[in-house]
Formats: C-alpha cells, sequence, structure tokens
C-alpha cells in the first residue's frame, strides 16, 4: 500500500484583510474564502497547518534590490506623494497602488513560500500549499501586474540550495514573465508557463521559443506549480474558459510525478470561483474529492445561489484547433530535443538556509520590538482554524 503524501499548508489571516484600493480587481479577500472552504471540507484534519513567518527585508533582497525592497518597506499611502519619482521607477500605481500594510502583505505571502520551500528542503513534508503565492510578475527592481515581491522566485532559489534543477510550470491566464526573466540565463531552473498570448494580452511577452516531456527530459528534483485561477470560465479578467474540473486536472497530472511539489496560487479575480478552484486542489493533492454541495461556513453567502462547487463554462468556441495544437507541440518537442538532459551543477558552498537578520533591541521602537504577529505565531486563532485541540501541534506553526 502505497503511502499518503505528507502535507504542510502555510495560511495567515491577516493576508486576506489588505484591501488594493475601489476598483481593483486584485481581492486578497479570497484566500480568507478559499481557506474557509478547505475548513468547511474538514482538509485541515489531513494536512499540517503553518502560520508562516513574515518574510525579512534581507531575505526579499536575495533577489529583489536592496533600494526596491527598502521603498516598499517605506512607502504609505499618506506618504506616497512625497515620493512621485520613486513612484515611477518603482511602477507602483495604478495597477500596483499603494495601501495601507502593503509590505507587511509581502512578508507574509512570501514567508509562506520560503517556508514551503524549506519544509520541502528538509523532506519533513512532500507537497507544500501556499494560496497565498504565486505572484509571478514582479521584478528585480519594480512591481508589475498587482505583484510587488516575487515569492516564486525566492521559493526556487531557495529550493536550489537542495536540488541541481527545478521546474517552474505556470497556468495563470498570465504569461509567468518575472520568473522567466529571474532565470533566463541559468539551466539549474527550467519555466513553463501557459497562457494567453497576443492581442496585446498582459505582459505581452510569452510567445513560444507539455509537462512529461519536460519531466523525462529536464529530471528536476523539485517543482514549483503557480496555478493562478484567472484561467477559469467567468474571471473578471482572464478570457479563457477552462473548467475548475480542468484546471484541477492540471495539478493532478503534475502530482502523480511524485516529486516535491511546491504549489502556489496566483491570478483570479471573480473571488468566489478563486476559492471553488483552490479548495478542489487541496482536495486533489490529498486524494479528496469533495462533495458538490458546499458546507456551511462563514463566506457561504458568496457561492448563492447554488452553493456549489462546479461552475458551469460559458458557451463559447474553443480557437484553438487541432492543428494550432500539434504546431505548438511540435515546436515545444523540438525546443527540448536542443537541451541538455538534466543538466548538472558544480560542488559550491549552499548558502544557510535562514537569513535573520541582527537586531540591536535597544535602538528598536518599543512598539516594534515584537509585533502581534510575532507573539501569535505559534497560538491557535479560533476565526482561523478549527479543531484547536487536534493531537498533531508543531512547534513552528499554528495548527
Amino acid at each position: 500500500m502505497l503511502e499518503k503524501d505528507r502535507i504542510s499548508y502555510f495560511y495567515d489571516g491577516d493576508v486576506g484583510n489588505v484591501y488594493f484600493g475601489p476598483n481593483h480587481p486584485m481581492k486578497p479577500h479570497r484566500l480568507c474564502m478559499t481557506h474557509h472552504l478547505v475548513l468547511s471540507y474538514g482538509l485541515h484534519k489531513k494536512m499540517e497547518i503553518y502560520r508562516p513567518h513574515k518574510a525579512y527585508p534581507i531575505e526579499l533582497a536575495q533577489f529583489h534590490s536592496a533600494d526596491y525592497v527598502e521603498f516598499l518597506h517605506r512607502i504609505t499611502p499618506d506618504t506616497q506623494h512625497l515620493y512621485a519619482s520613486e513612484l515611477t521607477r518603482y511602477n507602483l500605481g495604478e495597477d500596483c497602488p499603494v495601501f495601507d500594510n502593503l509590505f507587511e502583505f509581502c512578508q507574509i505571502y512570501t514567508g509562506g513560500t520560503l517556508d514551503a520551500a524549506r519544509r520541502l528542503n528538509h523532506k519533513t513534508c512532500d507537497i507544500a500549499i501556499n494560496w497565498a503565492g504565486g505572484l509571478h510578475h514582479a521584478k528585480k527592481c519594480e512591481a508589475s501586474g498587482f505583484c510587488y515581491i516575487n515569492d516564486l522566485v525566492l521559493g526556487i532559489l531557495e529550493l536550489l540550495k537542495y536540488h541541481a534543477r527545478v521546474l517552474y510550470i505556470d497556468i495563470d491566464v498570465h504569461h509567468g514573465d518575472g520568473v522567466e526573466e529571474a532565470f533566463y540565463f541559468t539551466d539549474r531552473v527550467m519555466t513553463v508557463s501557459f497562457h494567453k498570448y497576443g492581442d496585446l494580452f498582459f505582459p505581452g511577452t510569452g510567445d513560444i521559443k507539455i509537462i512529461a516531456k519536460v519531466i523525462e527530459t529536464y529530471l528536476p528534483g523539485a517543482i514549483v506549480l503557480q496555478c493562478g485561477a484567472d484561467s477559469l470560465a467567468r474571471d473578471r479578467l482572464g478570457c479563457f474558459n477552462l473548467s475548475i474540473e480542468g484546471h484541477a486536472e492540471c495539478v493532478k497530472f503534475v502530482k502523480k510525478f511524485n516529486i516535491p511539489l511546491l504549489v502556489t496560487g496566483g491570478g483570479g479575480y471573480t473571488k468566489e470561483n478563486v476559492a471553488r478552484c483552490w479548495a478542489v486542489e487541496t482536495g486533489v493533492l490529498l486524494d479528496t474529492e469533495l462533495p458538490n454541495e458546499i458546507p456551511n461556513n462563514e463566506y457561504i453567502e458568496y457561492f448563492a445561489p447554488d452553493y456549489t462547487l462546479k461552475v458551469p463554462n460559458l458557451n463559447m468556441d474553443n480557437l484553438n484547433s487541432k492543428t494550432y495544437l500539434s504546431s505548438i507541440k511540435v515546436q515545444v518537442m523540438e525546443s527540448l530535443r536542443s537541451i541538455q538532459h538534466a543538466p548538472g551543477v558544480q560542488m559550491q558552498e549552499v548558502p544557510p538556509d535562514f537569513y535573520i537578520p541582527d537586531f540591536d533591541e535597544d535602538e528598536l521602537d518599543p512598539d516594534e520590538r515584537v509585533d502581534q504577529h510575532t507573539q501569535d505565531k505559534q497560538i491557535h486563532r479560533d476565526d482561523e482554524y478549527y479543531e484547536g485541540d487536534n493531537d498533531n501541534d508543531h512547534d513552528d506553526g499554528a495548527r
């Protein structure tokens, strides 16, 4: 009998409380909705649940420029009018607004991806889930496409400390350009993005330059799967027509390779469908099929009038003809034939797992010495987790 995968799941309720602003399509509230679906279906009982640490600025600067990280740390809605040139330089504005608790939001979702990568590295789990992560457009020195810190790049860098090769797969409707750009000149990371290209669709990159052949050729030690849900039918920004079942089938397919797997969220702008999708995919990763009828939970009214998981597709023609798909497949196979089979890695000193800056506590603002997030890292909160008296509490997180 095969052993069940050990699954670690990362969530902090504070990540869903930020507000990008009126009429902005990005709604982090979708993360709270996802989490409560996970709870209402009882999936939390089958996983180890952790509240992630807030990533330190020095951790973010392992990829991003120190000046950009420092600016994100410093800028607030009340002071942004003083920094017009910096806002332009770092691409903050309409798509990537400055809002309250922006930096803490970045710290939490990035901390989840870093913690997930570290647990995979130390083989304390087989699959790690951080639905808050997956912000794949952020660049080294600027924000892009609703993304400020690229947690995926930072998570992959962490995985590269223990794995010679990492495969990145992206099923968001938008091209994973920030991740591709970050690793463009190394053969230790392969990026494969399925997305809409053409018609001036954001970000305008990602032309053809799958997956079973990729893995067979590249032999990755770990896989990062970005599950952006804006490729679903009825998304506010996306224009694809994927069913939740079709989207989840991608997750099921990748899981079957039994390679250490880090799963994140990403885009997704019809928030009730995002929550449905990621709850179903949590079930897929747990080999658990969820009943179509959504159990009662704090956000049940968002799923009216049917209160079901399945969402019907739109009546749209599939413009991807068999001929077109075949031509793409041929080009991909030709590209794979030309790459080095399972490229090797030279021996080198592995950087430490965890960067904790040295602080002089006497110089810190007393109100900032131990913030509330740090104090309650190991404390069960009734609004986040059910059944806090279970037997599987862990030293490095809350259940």
